[in-house]
């Protein structure tokens, strides 16, 4: 604090108000958790339009060729969706180790909720070249092409979620990620829950309503 501050008399700021870090807004969120929330915002849109697109054509096959729903393997699909969903738990257990300090514990479960991420994916590439060699490839018709946008976007977006993670469990491998780095933790944790309930929507409106 500068002497021309002192001049001007005590500052009182509330305990969490600010760090080094993360400066809070009016809004009692940091910068970093407010720009991850619009940014967030922004990504409904996004999926809300391309779910959209997948409803106005997922019959639509005039140029051959079989729709999604006619090869679909739900029991596999809801294996892979379990694995995701379980990845949500982890990452909760990851957030909350890392703001106790412990920074070993929350290093592992970082690490698994990468690795079920990395199932998830897997699974859905095993589940688009099964979908090619029954004849549904990208162009094959409207529908298909807008299953394989909106599934594969989501697939992006886990993507750039494990890239997240492991680039975590390279920080804690560091000593880089303790009690003060919580907050960078649970920013990546929001995105996680977020691609976690978008699955959750897709999975529903594509796979399960008819």
């Amino acid at each position: 604090m500068t002497d021309a501050t002192l001049a001007e008399g005590p500052v009182v700021v509330a305990p969490g108000d600010y760090d080094d870090d993360h400066p809070v807004t009016n809004t009692g969120l940091s910068n970093n958790k407010l720009a991850m929330w619009v940014f967030l915002a922004s990504e409904c849109l996004l999926f809300g339009g391309l779910i959209s697109t997948y409803l106005l054509y997922k019959d639509n096959n005039i140029s051959g060729g079989p729709l999604p729903r006619q090869i679909y393997d739900i029991p596999f699909t809801s294996i892979s969706s379990f694995v995701l969903l379980t990845s949500s738990l982890t990452m909760v257990l990851a957030v909350s180790a890392i703001a106790r300090g412990e920074e070993r514990r929350g290093r592992t479960w970082l690490a698994t909720t990468a690795g079920l991420g990395m199932v998830f994916i897997s699974g859905q590439v095993y589940e688009f070249q099964t979908f090619v060699r029954e004849g549904m490839g990208f162009t094959t018709n409207a529908a298909s092409s807008a299953f394989f946008t909106l599934t594969g976007f989501h697939g992006v977006h886990v993507t750039m979620g494990i890239i997240m993670l492991v680039s975590l469990v390279v920080l804690s491998l560091r000593g880089r990620l303790g009690v003060e780095r919580a907050e960078t933790v649970e920013i990546v944790g929001l995105y996680w829950h977020f691609v976690d309930v978008v699955w959750i929507l897709i999975f529903t409106v594509v796979y399960l309503i008819p």
